[in-house]
């Protein structure tokens, strides 16, 4: 699994390697006469719980510091970023796939209802193709074509979620409840072109549909840089380099609401806060930086001051610089993270994967950690 991750493999090459490998199969302590399929090792692996992987990194952490190896007094906190597999969330990209996938669903329900309807897709997609393509009125044309059709194939649909055949048969309660759901996004994708397109509204990002199939994505801004479309999540490092822990939370929370938490988080693992902690400058407050002296944390810096004193947050201006440079160190952990353990995009579809996703990526780099403080 953790192979997985570090190598970036697909599960197709995972197979093969565990085929052609003896040794690979003996160390994940498989039969010499079976090697898996890509089919079993997805089903598999994506059977353990992001709960499950974090229990797993706390037990690596915890066996680090009976070791020596991190022993958690001097920790390093700052946020980034994981994106989710989607595309950029145009709303006419968004009506689009709406009919694409609803349509879809239509077809399958046909031959229960019998109820005939009009396939619109290739209109749609010639309306959103002169959406790209033109400018002012004609666009907002185009965007008006591609709502009507939109609307018409949302009418299918609850036509068809009212035909009592289809809602009496068991076996078929699945493709209900798909049809069912797309459709609650379709109409809220209609809703928001209508308030944004045709209205000139802002909508709020928590109102917004950003993707039909990963719609647990939220919209992530963090001044002035690019919308990242996916989630926020909380590290926690040591001296060590070693993840001590990980948050995945949901929508675009303020840093600051997450200082006393994650600090609270180290008392949990280690049963006593640390002796000194540097965190990125968002989590900075007057509030925040009080509760932490109150805990017992002795240095406390803050990469921007944000109007707190030096001689508030650390016992002397020495060490408050030797906190801001050590917390610098916990950026090349994030980027090693995204560039070597696939953390800059989740390829893993939903959000209780997204979260195996990220807790795996984590353990895997912690492995990978561990082994080069043991050889040297």
């Amino acid at each position: 699994m953790c192979d997985t991750q570090i190598h970036q493999l697909s599960y197709e090459r995972l197979a093969f390697h565990l085929t052609d490998s003896l040794s690979a199969r003996v160390f994940c302590r498989l039969p010499l006469s079976y090697s898996p399929g890509r089919s079993v090792l997805q089903e598999n692996i994506s059977r353990i719980r992001a709960s499950t992987w974090e229990q797993v990194n706390r037990v690596l952490v915890r066996w680090a510091a009976q070791r020596g190896l991190e022993k958690g007094r001097k920790v390093r906190i700052d946020a980034t970023t994981v994106k989710s597999n989607i595309h950029y969330p145009m709303d006419s990209d968004l009506l689009c796939d709406g009919i694409e996938v609803i349509t879809r669903l239509l077809m399958a329900c046909q031959p229960i209802t019998g109820r005939g309807f009009t396939d619109h897709r290739r209109r749609a997609k010639r309306r959103r193709l002169a959406i790209l393509n033109q400018r002012g009125k004609q666009r907002r044309q185009a965007y008006r074509d591609l709502l009507k059709v939109a609307r018409k194939t949302r009418s299918y649909a609850r036509t068809v979620l009212a035909h009592e055949i289809l809602l009496s048969d068991p076996a078929k309660q699945d493709l209900v409840e798909k049809l069912r759901h797309y459709l609650g996004l379709h109409e809220q994708v209609i809703g928001q072109t209508e308030r944004r397109v045709l209205r000139g509204e802002s909508v709020p990002a928590q109102e917004k549909v950003v993707s039909l199939f990963e719609e647990h994505t939220d919209i992530i801004r963090k001044g002035s840089r690019e919308t990242v479309f996916g989630h926020k999540i909380y590290l926690t490092s040591g001296p060590s380099s070693l993840m001590l822990d990980c948050v995945v939370p949901r929508g675009n929370p303020c840093d600051s609401t997450w200082t006393q938490p994650l600090l609270e988080r180290q008392q949990e693992l280690y049963g006593r806060v640390p002796r000194q902690a540097s965190l990125d400058g968002g989590f900075a407050s007057q509030e925040n930086l009080k509760q932490a002296k109150k805990q017992g944390i002795r240095d406390v810096a803050f990469a921007k001051k944000c109007g707190l004193k030096i001689d508030q947050m650390a016992h002397s201006s020495w060490i408050y610089q030797r906190l801001r440079r050590f917390r610098a160190g916990i950026e090349g952990c994030i980027s090693t993270l995204k560039r070597a353990f696939g953390l800059r995009r989740c390829h893993w579809k939903g959000w209780q994967h997204f979260q195996q996703y990220v807790h795996l990526s984590v353990v895997s780099f912690n492995l990978v950690v561990l082994a080069r403080l043991l050889l040297r």
